[in-house]
């Protein structure tokens, strides 16, 4: 144990009691110059830096330092209602983003489907005889087929609508005074 000591106070290092690598041999700043430029670095490196620049290393922690307090003291946990609530307005913000994109794909496929009509209906027309111009207009529709829709009638409602069309009679129907 004093062979440590020994060693930790031949170093310099000041009785922090941690260990601080030296260049062992000193060298004159003129026989500095002379070195090539990656000797010098390597031998600047085990060096203590210059005074202003060790000023500036510890300003430079005293900032950290600061700023890592004051995000400690900024980043407090939030209230339980106050997460809720924030869970809440994400969801809110996440189902408004998709409003929006259902939005404009429906915006475009309405667009598409009115250029798609408005170029069928320009080909209909530069056709050059009538005969083929109803043949092209049978084979291409103007618009999609519409998926077949719920019935919007209840089951009083069709049951009268069946009434009146199998009324051949038209007594139904008939205001006959």
């Amino acid at each position: 144990m004093a062979k440590v000591e020994s060693i930790q106070r031949d170093i310099g290092d000041g009785g922090d009691e941690k260990f601080r690598p030296q260049n062992r041999k000193k060298i004159n700043p003129n026989d500095l110059k002379k070195l090539t430029p990656l000797q010098r670095s390597r031998y600047m490196a085990y060096e203590d830096p210059p005074k202003h620049v060790q000023e500036a290393q510890m300003q430079t922690k005293k900032r950290l330092l600061e700023l890592r307090k004051q995000q400690s003291r900024n980043s407090t946990t939030r209230p339980l209602e106050e997460e809720a609530e924030w869970h809440k307005h994400i969801r809110l913000i996440g189902q408004l983003k998709a409003a929006e994109a259902r939005n404009r794909l429906r915006i475009m496929r309405l667009r598409y489907q009115a250029n798609k009509a408005q170029e069928i209906g320009h080909l209909i027309a530069c056709q050059p005889v009538a005969l083929k111009a109803v043949r092209l207009q049978a084979l291409l529709p103007h618009c999609p087929e519409k998926k077949s829709r719920p019935d919007d009638l209840t089951k009083s409602e069709r049951h009268r609508v069946e009434s009146l069309v199998e009324d051949g009679a038209g007594l139904l129907t008939n205001r006959a005074f």
